[in-house]
Parts: C-alpha cells; sequence; structure tokens
C-alpha cells in the first residue's frame, strides 16, 4: 500500500459517522451518577474477589492460606478500590461510611441509593466470581453438602455468621481514623498515600478484632454475599436474622457516632493555624 493510499484510508476512517447508539451510550455514561454507580460497582468487586479469595484459601487451601492473609487482602483490596474510583465518587466500598456521608450533609440523599445499588451488586457479583473460581475445591470440602456451621462449613467464605457484638465498635473505629486520614483541616495522611493509609487501617482492624466478627464492618461486604449463598440450591439457609440484622445495623451507627466523636472532640478544637511541630525546637 502506497502513501497516498494510506492518507485517503484515514481520511475515509476520520470521516466515518459514530452511530447514534454508541454517541447516547457515551453521552450516559458522562453522567455525574453513572460514573459513581460505575466506580462503586467496580471499586467493591475488586475489594470483594481480594477478600473473599483470600477467606478461601484460608478456609479450602489446607495450610496455603491465613487470617493474616485474609487481612491483607481486604486490606489491599480497599486499597486498590481508592486509587480506582477515588477521584471519580471517593471509593466508599461501604454502605455505612456512604450513610454517614449523608447524614453528615456532605452528599445528597438522592446518591444514597445509587452508591449503594452499585456496592452490592459488584460484592454480588465478587461472591458468584469467588463461587465459580473455587466450585471444584468448595464440592470437594464440603462432600457436596454446603452448610454455615460445622467442620466442613463453607459459608464463612462469604459472609459473617459470627456474633454482631462488635460490628458497631468496629464501624466506630472505621470512621473515626477515616476521619483523621482524610481530615486536610488535621495532620492528614500525605498527598497520594490515602489509598494505602486506609489499607492498612482495614488491616490493622480486622488484626485486632476480628476474632469477634470477622469483616462484619460493611453492610455491603457483607449482606450482598449472604444473599448469593441463600440462592444456592438448599444451601446456607441457615442465616441468623441476629447476625443479618448486626451485619446491617451496627455499622452505619457505629461509622455515624465515630463520625460525630471526632468533630466533636477534635475538628472542633483544630485551630486554624495550627503549630507546626518543628517550632517546638526553636523555644
Amino acid at each position: 500500500m502506497t502513501q497516498a493510499d494510506r492518507k485517503k484510508r484515514s481520511t475515509r476512517m476520520s470521516k466515518m459517522v459514530t452511530p447514534p447508539a454508541v454517541t447516547r451510550m457515551k453521552a450516559v455514561l458522562q453522567k455525574e451518577m453513572v460514573r459513581e454507580f460505575l466506580a462503586e460497582f467496580l471499586s467493591t468487586f475488586v475489594m470483594m474477589v481480594f477478600g473473599l479469595g483470600a477467606i478461601a484459601h484460608m478456609v479450602l487451601g489446607d495450610k496455603m492460606g491465613s487470617y493474616l492473609g485474609v487481612n491483607l487482602g481486604f486490606g489491599f483490596g480497599v486499597t486498590m478500590g481508592v486509587h480506582m474510583a477515588g477521584n471519580i465518587s471517593g471509593a466508599h466500598m461501604n454502605a455505612a461510611l456512604t450513610f454517614t456521608n449523608c447524614a453528615l450533609g456532605r452528599m445528597s440523599w438522592k446518591k444514597f441509593p445509587v452508591y449503594v445499588l452499585g456496592q452490592f451488586l459488584g460484592s454480588f457479583l465478587a461472591a458468584a466470581t469467588i463461587y465459580c473460581l473455587f466450585y471444584t475445591a468448595i464440592i470437594d470440602y464440603s462432600g457436596g453438602r454446603l452448610t454455615v456451621t460445622g467442620p466442613t462449613a463453607t459459608a464463612n467464605i462469604f459472609a459473617t455468621y459470627l456474633p454482631d457484638h462488635m460490628t458497631l465498635w468496629r464501624g466506630f473505629l472505621d470512621e473515626l481514623c477515616l476521619l483523621a486520614i482524610t481530615d486536610k483541616g488535621n495532620n492528614p495522611a500525605l498527598q497520594g498515600t490515602q489509598a494505602l493509609v486506609i489499607g492498612i487501617l482495614v488491616v490493622i482492624i480486622g488484626a485486632s478484632m476480628g476474632m469477634n466478627s470477622g469483616y462484619a464492618i460493611n453492610p455491603s461486604r457483607d449482606l450482598p454475599p449472604r444473599f448469593f449463598t441463600s440462592l444456592l440450591a438448599g444451601a446456607h439457609r441457615s442465616s441468623a436474622p441476629r447476625t443479618v440484622v448486626g451485619a446491617s445495623g451496627g455499622p452505619p451507627l457505629g461509622a455515624y457516632l465515630g463520625a460525630i466523636i471526632y468533630l466533636i472532640f477534635i475538628g472542633s478544637s483544630i485551630q486554624q493555624e495550627p503549630q507546626i511541630l518543628e517550632n517546638s525546637l526553636d523555644v
């Protein structure tokens, strides 16, 4: 093909008309709420695939996984989610955080169902993905009988079926520390390191209090996978209502209380021009 032919072909391609369906799709995807929905969906999916995959290794892997691996899976899953959607939706990946932001007036309540729907769909799809990836191992481990409790229980790969008395306080610590990490008027994480610091926070919360209730600090993490397991034919049907209420009600209340405590105790006492640490050396 000569250079003249290439130029003619390039000119013809540049004059191609974009199909109306593609144009409409681009217009829809540029809408703010649509972009935020997709950001929450994808970031939650990534977080949950890493986290649930780590749990599957711990439960099914016979020494190939550990509880530390679960903490790291969820922690760095959150880090990847924040990098992916932080500048679009804020990368909540947690209905409790979305509820708190709406309750404090930091975002419109109109966005609440959009964010939560994106989170729930991403979490549900992640549970289905992990089930497909580990299907053979799950069947071998359980003997084909999927149960919630017992020596071969597999429901705990997807959701938390433990005591719910700590879910409120863990949500409290989650929001309290998140505000400190992101508060520009205080001593926030350095620009570009917030995602890593937030991931480390998730690791610490799991490592310090995971014995009580696993990672039941996030309704978006717990409820959709729990619903997914209930859809499996004849499997995982003994989900206790008390654990559902604890996983869905405790974290939002705890997160809201944590935000209020931070704003009252710390936010209201921050000076407009705080003293720089190095100034103490000049005294």
